[in-house]
């Protein structure tokens, strides 16, 4: 191979790795790390292994889970092997990352059951029938306990300290159970069972992705893993992080095409470039009219998990009911027990307490027929229809 042709491929290589770094950390020296990666991958004709390892703690996938994903498309359409860890045993554990206290274990059952849906959500961006499925239960479940002494010497309680979340937990006095030392060692070990180059986690992940390497070299791996961070998005109130635990401002996968629409159509202005970023392929224009990019924001996030159709129907939705101040075509007929106002709303599941529903009265959330309501007492005694914040109606009966 001559100069010139070295060269070319260098500069393919680092495009290819400045592209699917985009808006992610890659540790420790960075994208040109990745870039070599990528280039000893070819001279050497062996795909790279790019690992994630997911716990199903529950049963859905959300928008921010998707930043990743894309990430691991990227790989695949370059001919590497994507390689997934069903955290069978770890999940068992429960990740302490980010957390002010020892986070519930779930039992086998609930990891096989919540894993279910995964893969088939996951399908939406990758190719899930060349991905590597391994569970990571059989080999951490298959190891003595002297296995495990080996495991926990590969590292030292001051180390575990430096997380920023043990070290506060120790701080507060709030208890750390010893089990979760483990956690970043299992997942470590997972990068020598697979025998990871790459290993993707979200930027709360830094400690437990870094630990991989040191586990690699622990077991005489003669090649330690480059880390990809990815970041976490805020959901749609700008603040937290997109998580199920806030449903009202977090976009699931499974969402209905029109909420998924109408969420988007909600966040902050401030979000919007981020959420162009990490969550498509289209670039954001800081000229045009703010409104009109998040409609096309709203518009091509609906339309690559939900098809173009359910796009567009989504989006004359929005123009209608929201812009144009009409009421949706398809609203549902449902009978409700009661006619006090806030029980309504709460049996209609529009909110999920009374006192969710007593501030959205109070913010002028709630019409019956077109009429605005504004007194938590009120009672409905006839049949109507019932908007409940911008896109939540139903045709109540008695």
């Amino acid at each position: 191979m001559d100069l010139k042709t070295e060269v070319k491929l260098e500069e393919q290589f680092l495009k290819q790795a400045i592209d699917i770094s985009k808006g992610a950390e890659v540790l420790p020296n960075g994208v040109e790390e990745l870039a070599r990666k990528l280039q000893d991958s070819y001279y050497s004709k062996k795909p790279l292994r790019v690992k994630l390892g997911l716990d199903p703690t529950r049963p859905d996938l959300h928008l921010g889970h998707t930043v990743v994903m894309r990430k691991l498309k990227k790989f695949q359409d370059l001919g590497h092997q994507i390689v997934l860890i069903v955290g069978g045993a770890t999940a068992m554990v429960g990740d302490p990352s980010g957390k002010s206290e020892t986070r519930p274990a779930l039992s086998k059952e609930q990891v096989a059951e919540n894993a279910k849906t995964y893969f088939e959500q996951m399908s939406k961006v990758i190719d899930i029938e060349k991905a590597e499925v391994r569970n990571n239960a059989d080999w951490l479940h298959s190891m003595s306990f002297v296995d495990f002494l080996k495991l926990a010497s590969a590292t030292t309680v001051a180390k575990l300290m430096t997380r920023d979340d043990f070290a506060k937990r120790y701080a507060e006095g709030r208890p750390i159970s010893p089990v979760e030392f483990f956690y970043p060692l299992m997942q470590g070990y997972d990068s020598v069972a697979v025998d990871a180059d790459i290993e993707f986690g979200g930027t709360d992940q830094r400690f437990n992705l870094l630990m991989g390497r040191d586990i690699q070299t622990f077991y005489g791996l003669n090649k330690m893993q480059i880390v990809m961070m990815t970041p976490l998005i805020e959901g749609t109130d700008g603040v937290k992080k997109m998580s199920k635990t806030y449903p009202e401002h977090c976009i699931s996968l499974t969402e209905e095409p029109k909420n998924m629409y109408g969420k988007l159509m909600s966040i902050p202005d401030e979000l919007m470039e981020k959420y162009f970023t990490l969550l498509t392929d289209i670039e954001f224009n800081k000229e045009n009219n703010p409104r009109d990019e998040k409609m096309r924001l709203a518009y091509e996030v609906t339309k690559m998990y939900n098809g173009k159709d359910a796009a567009d129907a989504a989006q004359n939705e929005f123009i209608n009911v929201v812009q144009n101040k009409g009421v949706p075509d398809d609203i549902e007929e449902v009978k409700v027990n009661s006619n006090n106002i806030l029980d309504i709303l709460v049996e209609l599941n529009f909110v999920q307490s009374k006192g969710e529903a007593k501030r959205l009265v109070a913010g002028g959330g709630v019409k019956f027929d077109g009429e605005k309501i504004t007194d938590i007492q009120t009672t409905l005694d006839k049949e109507g229809i019932l908007q409940g914040g911008k896109r939540k109606y139903a045709k109540i009966k008695f």
